[in-house]
């Protein structure tokens, strides 16, 4: 594996030029130090960190990750396109996730480069930071691949090829890096750092509760690992003040603006153009997730979705896998919501709100519909049906929806999918219950959790959502990813080798923390 940051290294090209050019004037021999030349000394961390956490943003709105919005039941390709073949059968090969790879690993070059730096300035709490925003993306490479590159990654002067660690190293090693990070926070921040924290914007506690939110989500994802104990690391994040709750989403906003190549990431896939054209004229809703709106009369589906034609209250999705002669148009399918991409104007285009917005990185609901988990395991004291209503209802205010609160409870009183009367009794049960509604939560936000809640805990019991290609390899979901085509390129004699390829590991070696 040897990356290249591509952005970083047409920056330097290009800057390097132009100061070259001024440099001239000085003479082409003049060897005094150029002050204004792209260097590894004046690359400095706050410089590094904005760019580096704006791309976690645009990783987790990705378009990368469109397939498991598919695989998911959230999002569906209309009539008007051809689909791609090896989503729809699951017959995914070595290139499928290359980019997602590649693009994930390049953002955690960023993140590396911006604590190493800052820990040589002394701005630990930058390094902080930059440690918490990578552990969460290195558990989303976990969550996709299992083993990958880690420990040796990064460090070209002593590993061209670096080794695969195993999952569950990278996972224990990830508790201790969130730990170290933490206390990092718990130094004094530079002015420095508050003025390129485009996240946080300098809040050091809100950087604690996010990093005890990514150490609870790891301990959540083992729940189901025969004889895992989480109690030493659930001290540690008690202890630390807890995680994130009501309010609390971990976002980021460098300046966006409804202008080309400025946009909300999210807004730029899935909303409008600055000129008002549909940003994807290939995707609607999923008539899967549709049908579970409309049949519990949720009126967060307003907030998901438009309704068709943008106005009156019918909504639709197409049907995942479904043959493209019988799949509506996109004027007869719902497109994304408010909630998601902003307002319309009287043209039923963006008004461009949605185009400023801040990029979510961690929603709060998600936050709190972990720790509900957590009380309801027993992990954690307290009321477990309190917890999760509290989290039912975040998402209804995370979304916007008109009298939240009281839209909420009226919403879990009458839907015994959402009742905490039906959750039962035993842990298993409840984690299902509320990793349900969880899954209604993140409809087209996050569907990398819900793709791995599902592989954890199997809690959708209509499995409608899998794709009705009558050449899909199997009535389940694979299991995980191949690794892409650029490792056995770059770094063959480390990278695992596949068991059959396509139909092969791809529904039978599990990651592993699923049962």
């Amino acid at each position: 594996m040897k990356l290249i940051n591509t952005k970083w290294l047409f920056l330097i090209i290009i800057l390097s030029a132009g100061f070259a050019f001024n440099s001239c004037k000085k003479g082409f021999l003049d060897v005094n130090t150029d002050p204004n030349r792209v260097t590894d000394a004046n690359v400095t961390a706050e410089l590094i960190f904005p760019q580096a956490a704006n791309a976690v943003g645009v990783r987790e709105a990705n378009i990368d990750f469109l397939f498991l919005d598919h695989w998911m039941g959230y999002i569906a390709q209309n009539g008007q396109f051809a689909p791609q073949q090896n989503e729809l059968t699951y017959n995914i090969d070595f290139t499928f996730g290359n980019a997602l790879f590649v693009n994930h690993y390049n953002t955690l070059f960023d993140l590396h480069q911006a604590e190493v730096k800052g820990i040589a300035t002394g701005d630990t709490v930058l390094a902080g930071a930059s440690i918490i925003l990578a552990a969460k993306l290195w558990q989303e490479l976990v969550d996709l691949y299992g083993d990958i590159p880690y420990s040796q990654v990064f460090q070209t002067d002593k590993y061209s090829s670096p080794v695969y660690d195993k999952a569950q190293d990278i996972y224990k090693d990830l508790q201790g890096r969130l730990d170290t990070a933490i206390g990092y926070m718990h130094t004094t921040e530079k002015n420095a750092f508050i003025a390129a924290d485009i996240v946080n914007h300098g809040d050091q506690n809100k950087w604690i509760l996010f990093a005890n939110t990514l150490k609870l989500r790891l301990l959540i994802r083992q729940s189901e690992v025969p004889g895992f104990d989480p109690s030493s690391d659930i001290t540690k994040i008690l202890n630390n003040g807890g995680v994130l709750g009501a309010g609390q989403t971990v976002s980021v906003n460098p300046g966006y603006s409804n202008d080309l190549n400025k946009q909300n990431p999210y807004y730029a896939i899935f909303g409008w153009d600055p000129t008002g054209v549909v940003s994807t004229s290939a995707d609607n809703a999923n008539a899967y997730i549709v049908n579970i709106l409309n049949s519990t009369n949720d009126p967060r589906i307003g907030r998901f979705f438009y309704p068709v034609g943008f106005s009156g209250g019918t909504y639709a999705g197409a049907v995942f896998g479904a043959s493209q002669s019988t799949l509506p148009t996109a004027a007869n399918l719902s497109y994304f919501g408010p909630g998601l991409v902003g307002t319309i104007n009287s043209s039923n285009s963006g008004d461009g709100s949605g185009a400023k917005q801040n990029q979510w990185i961690f929603p709060s609901y998600e936050s709190m519909f972990l720790y509900a988990e957590a009380v309801a395991r027993g992990w954690i004291t307290g009321d477990a049906q309190t917890a999760y209503m509290a989290a039912v209802t975040e998402s209804f205010s995370w979304l916007g929806t008109p009298d939240a609160v009281n839209a909420a409870a009226t919403y879990m009183s009458n839907n015994p999918s959402a009742n905490w009367a039906n959750a039962g009794t035993s842990s298993l049960s409840m984690a299902r219950f509320i990793a349900y509604q969880k899954y209604i939560a993140n409809t087209a936000i996050d569907p990398l959790e819900s793709y791995s809640d599902l592989r954890r805990l199997n809690f959708l019991t209509d499995n409608s959502y899998i794709s009705a290609s009558p050449g899909k390899l199997s009535n389940t979901l694979p299991v995980k990813l191949l690794y892409p085509q650029s490792e056995y390129t770059s770094n063959a004699a480390n990278v695992p080798k596949e068991v059959g390829g396509p139909g092969g590991d791809l529904f039978t070696k599990k990651i592993f923390w699923q049962p």
